[in-house]
């Protein structure tokens, strides 16, 4: 089977100036993700998509296959589904997709294991897509809708203790898996049997702005750089 990862890295952000190559504990942000995924043992390839030349230029410094995605879905309104759809249709104008593996760049809190993990559950379940998530089992969540604030996951007015609370989890986006037609014909990273990869919480943090750039240093030199 053809397992392909891709990991798509645009050039603009507004939170982060250049997020995907700002330095991440020693490495550009986006060479964590492809490190990840040259070490997972199930991967045959792997496939860095930007606009941007610099990311380009540092995936081809490691080694690995790059897409040139075009500025019309690059913008900080495109989807990914589209910025996937596109990678999938130019890397199979030179070789069979049967799966593929998306990783986010802004997500580096994560393992090659994890990565493998996904993938031999996803062949032995018979999977279409799957993502990675979180448990939130003991989370109190509310919502706020016409300036009003209602409970989500519990009644409040009948409190139960945090053990109570039925599982829940959090589609944290480190990753998704899904088959290539899937993607195609739904336009969408999911559909068709749906299941899940779990992952630690500490792990489904994401970079986003530089608060959380410090605050994910911390949890990779603790957890990960030992």
């Amino acid at each position: 089977m053809n397992i392909v990862a891709i990991i798509l890295a645009r050039g603009g952000s507004k939170g982060i100036p250049k997020k995907n190559i700002i330095n991440f504990c020693g490495k550009p942000l986006v060479s964590w993700s492809i490190k990840q995924a040259k070490n997972a043992k199930n991967i045959s390839s792997i496939w860095v998509s930007s606009d941007n030349k610099g990311i380009l230029n540092i995936a081809k410094k490691e080694k690995v296959e790059v897409i040139k995605r075009p500025k019309s879905i690059s913008t900080d309104k495109s989807s990914s589904e589209s910025g996937w759809i596109h990678a999938i249709k130019e890397i199979e104008k030179k070789q069979k997709v049967d799966l593929v593996i998306a990783l986010q760049a802004t997500s580096p809190l994560r393992e090659s294991k994890d990565l493998d993990t996904a993938i031999k559950k996803f062949k032995r379940i018979n999977a279409d897509s799957m993502f990675s998530c979180s448990k939130l089992n003991d989370f109190f969540l509310w919502k706020k809708q016409n300036n009003r604030y209602s409970s989500l996951n519990y009644d409040y007015k009948n409190r139960r203790r945090r053990q109570e609370i039925k599982e829940q989890y959090l589609e944290n986006g480190s990753f998704y898996i899904f088959k290539p037609e899937i993607i195609k014909k739904l336009n969408n990273r999911l559909g068709g049997k749906i299941d899940v990869t779990e992952l630690e919480f500490w792990k489904s943090f994401e970079i986003d702005s530089f608060e959380s750039l410090r605050f994910c240093e911390t949890l990779m030199k603790k957890y990960l750089l030992k």
